[in-house]
């Protein structure tokens, strides 16, 4: 395909903040000033162009590498996969796009279209890596792009998953050099007939996935995210579809088994007026000494459950979670919507001192329709370990859905979107943040906040719920949907 502008020659190229506005960043009419750090260069017609949704970060030392699409497709997926990368703790980004998925991409893969990219480093190899959908129209592949360099350049990908329809892949690898399992690497991702739940393991450096397995009871669900504690065991949050709850899974034989489903909490979930395309995945992170952190939109705080807040729920053990408690953004009665978290804790940082970030989306006013909804992207932070936060702070917006590119489920920035906290540092969220369209094209591209975001903390207190999920639940027979979500 033809490309144009700065990509034309699928180059790679060092972005400072200084120079970024040859990226053409939309306006960000909020106080926090954003950099781009990459825009969508394809022009292939099934794609809505200069476009770029739906990020994941990863953050290992002074090095952080984010990974969306590029050019969304309105029947799923997006034109090739783009990365960004830092390495010096944010201050300037280096970008591309990965080779061997798409036709867009160079050199050439054989695959229609590619969705849910997901970052992990190997430290043990050395390795960078991200995971993909590659779409035909019979299966969607589960691939790992892998890069030796420190994330400036990628390989062709490898496959882990294939012959059926896969979706929502997640990765993340054991860098503890004391741990049993230093080194290995765990994909999960959910066969979309029945949901059903996968792990894969690799042992060199994502060269080469082990047999798929499930968890002991056969958890069905999506989104899930696996988290490796100190002690080698790997948990693994999701959202379970049937019924209707964050849970999780482990494993403490480096994956070569998976124990049962254990519950976190019941969903509680308003679905975001306007048409816009979320779900409430949770977004998982761990502070130094392994406590596990999560948050996903929740309307259970909330009379009528009329919108969503942010919500947190922590691990007290491998197997059992504390309550879920509010992320105090605002007032119960503000009618503000918030949704799709992405949050991550400095694990130089642990117990009651964790520093924690959450950046999230959000209404102003959550009873709004396609044509006057406003989309905002706010950041909250706090260094108690989540006791009490900071006043929050708006990013970008406000955004018009019309400005967001249409999918078969709603308007789009994403399915998740990620941070990342530079140890003893700022959080560096990369985001999607829209400008109104011009001469018939989106403006779309990934940016990110320039310096990143400092975890103030704050003393408004979070507030718990009175109740949470059982540990334990059985699933109703053939109930499990097939749900997608390229």
């Amino acid at each position: 395909m033809r490309l144009v502008g700065l990509f034309a020659r699928f180059g790679v190229a060092t972005i400072s903040a200084a120079t970024a506005v040859l990226l053409a960043a939309p306006p960000a009419i909020a106080n926090v000033p954003v950099t781009p750090v990459s825009s969508d260069p394809y022009t292939d017609a099934q794609a809505q162009h200069q476009t770029q949704v739906q990020p994941d970060t990863f953050q290992f030392g002074s090095t952080i590498v984010s990974a969306f699409q590029s050019g969304r497709v309105f029947g799923g997926g997006a034109s090739n996969i783009g990365w960004a990368t830092s390495t010096d703790g944010g201050s300037t980004w280096t970008r591309g796009f990965l080779p061997g998925l798409t036709a867009n991409s160079s050199p050439r893969g054989s695959y229609g279209q590619v969705s849910g990219p997901a970052v992990a480093f190997d430290a043990r190899h050395n390795v960078w890596m991200i995971t993909s959908i590659g779409i035909t129209s019979s299966t969607g592949d589960i691939l790992a792009s892998r890069s030796t360099n420190g994330g400036l350049t990628w390989s062709n990908p490898v496959r882990v998953a294939f012959g059926e329809f896969l979706d929502k892949p997640w990765i993340t690898c054991d860098n503890n050099a004391a741990s049993e399992f230093y080194g290995n690497c765990y994909a999960t991702y959910d066969i979309v007939a029945g949901n059903v739940v996968r792990m894969k393991t690799s042992t060199d450096g994502g060269l080469t996935w082990g047999p798929g397995r499930s968890p002991a009871d056969a958890g069905v669900g999506i989104g899930g995210q696996p988290v490796v504690l100190n002690s080698g065991a790997v948990v693994v949050p999701y959202y379970d579809l049937v019924l209707d709850q964050i849970r999780s899974f482990r494993s403490v034989d480096g994956g070569a088994s998976w124990r049962a489903t254990v519950g976190v909490d019941t969903v509680q979930h308003d679905n975001p007026s306007g048409g816009l395309r979320e779900f409430p995945f949770p977004s998982a992170d761990r502070d130094g000494p392994g406590t596990i952190y999560l948050a996903w939109a929740d309307c259970g705080f909330r009379a009528g459950c009329a919108t969503n807040d942010i919500v947190l729920a922590k691990s007290t053990s491998e197997t059992t979670w504390g309550p879920t408690v509010r992320v105090p953004i605002d007032p119960v009665t503000s009618g503000v919507d918030h949704f799709a978290p992405g949050i991550a804790v400095d694990q130089t940082s642990g117990g009651a001192a964790a520093r924690i970030g959450v950046t999230y989306y959000y209404y102003a006013n959550g009873s709004c329709t396609a044509a006057t909804c406003q989309l905002n992207v706010g950041f909250i932070s706090s260094t108690d370990g989540g006791s009490t936060w900071s006043a929050p702070t708006q990013i970008a917006g406000p955004m018009s859905l019309s400005w967001l590119p249409n999918t078969s489920q709603g308007r789009m920035f994403g399915d998740y979107i990620s941070t990342s906290i530079v140890p003893g540092g700022n959080a560096f969220p990369v985001l999607p943040v829209a400008g109104a369209p011009s001469g018939g094209s989106f403006r779309l591209p990934m940016t990110v906040p320039t310096g990143g975001l400092e975890l103030t903390g704050g003393t408004v207190a979070a507030t718990a719920r009175t109740s949470s999920a059982p540990a334990t639940a059985t699933k109703a027979a053939g109930a499990a949907p097939s749900l997608r979500f390229h």
